[in-house]
């Protein structure tokens, strides 16, 4: 029993400090680009989109597609560097454990 509760500690402190990851990571934000530049989006770490910067260029109506396109190109560039950065600090949290495919944290 000694050892299932030692266990159990060890889970109860891994969870603190995914809350506490999982808090400071929301408070980050990242910036995704599109088109040289001429998009860019910033999203928080959940990925939930903050602010969107337009080139006043790409406001040609006939270029509403490329700019739609664009915005959505300079979001995935942005949250897949949130979610970079929530891997690299769910390393350090579990210390490089490696979970089984396909599961996730947080669950």
């Amino acid at each position: 029993m000694k050892n299932l509760a030692g266990l159990m500690k060890q889970a109860s402190q891994m969870q603190a400090k995914m809350a506490e990851m999982q808090a400071r990571m929301e408070t980050m934000e990242y910036d995704g680009v599109a088109g040289a530049g001429m998009v860019s989006v910033r999203v928080n770490g959940r990925g939930d989109l903050k602010a969107i910067k337009i080139d006043p260029k790409l406001a040609d109506p006939s270029e509403m597609e490329m700019l739609e396109d664009l915005i959505i190109a300079a979001h995935t560039d942005a949250k897949r560097k949130s979610e970079a950065a929530m891997a690299e600090e769910m390393k350090a949290a579990t210390g490089g454990l490696q979970l089984p495919p396909g599961m996730k944290l947080p669950f």
